[in-house]
């Protein structure tokens, strides 16, 4: 049997932790050799989208942090299967406490060889939806350790209401300094083994350093919605732009339904 058809068994305390944090981390999520395969058809598609891309120096600081490709599941078989996995998605359900889940996007994140730092930000600056029952996977695909960029969380920060920023240097340093002058834990794994994962809130502060090693920091993320979570009326124009790629233009006080957000669990 397909791993990715079974269920990950979650206990009590784990999702008691997620929703005090706001993030969470779990060992083996999809372990090697069941990872091996969606690897491959992921990594064909960002050595491709590297070599259009401009040399690391010559970007701002959002494209120093790392390649990012997105919705591959709309271009590739394989990636199709891992995106949609009714494992990952009865993960994402059970941690927001709801029935079923859709899908909002899913974003390979890849950090290269001296890439950047990826500023403090909340990916739900970005989203027009309803309320706040979102959740990101970040599954690295190949180990990591803590030089190649770890992702890292300010833990209780899930509910924290800040100017609208997107990222970059100005959001770097204002919620550097307001996660510090808070005393919010800083939280980030020393190590994670490939098919590992950690899971977000939508608004829980995160950011991840540079990659200082000598090897790529593959990661694959999955972004996760509420399946009875509605359009809301774009703040920015970022989250006009999402409202017309990810939701296929559905418009606001509609469910997020569209045939891009199909459910998982």
């Amino acid at each position: 049997m397909n791993m990715l058809n079974t269920n990950y068994k979650l206990q009590a305390q784990q999702i008691e932790r997620f929703q005090r944090d706001g993030h969470l981390f779990l060992q083996e999520v999809l372990p090697n050799p069941h990872l091996s395969p969606y690897r491959d058809a992921i990594v064909h598609w960002a050595e491709d989208f590297k070599k259009k891309q401009r040399p690391i120096a010559e970007r701002d600081t959002y494209g120093k942090a790392f390649l990012q490709m997105m919705n591959l599941w709309e271009e590739d078989a394989k990636v199709k299967e891992f995106v949609l996995a009714k494992r990952f998605g009865q993960l994402a359900a059970d941690l927001l406490g709801v029935k079923k889940v859709r899908l909002y996007h899913d974003q390979a994140l890849f950090k290269e060889v001296g890439g950047g730092h990826t500023p403090w930000h909340q990916d739900q600056y970005y989203w027009p939806l309803s309320n706040a029952k979102t959740v990101t996977m970040w599954m690295p695909l190949v180990d990591i350790t803590e030089e190649m960029g770890m992702l890292t969380f300010a833990s209780g920060t899930q509910h924290v209401k800040l100017p609208p920023m997107p990222i970059s240097d100005k959001s770097e340093e204002t919620i550097a300094s307001f996660v510090q002058d808070q005393g919010f834990p800083i939280k980030a794994q020393k190590t994670m083994h490939a098919g590992d994962a950690t899971f977000h809130m939508g608004w829980t502060l995160h950011a991840a350093p540079g990659n200082h090693s000598e090897t790529m920091r593959e990661v694959m993320t999955i972004i996760f919605m509420d399946a009875d979570i509605e359009v809301a009326e774009p703040q920015n124009e970022n989250q006009e732009a999402d409202r017309k790629r990810w939701l296929d233009f559905k418009p606001a006080g509609t469910r997020a339904d569209s045939w891009l957000n199909p459910i998982i669990n």
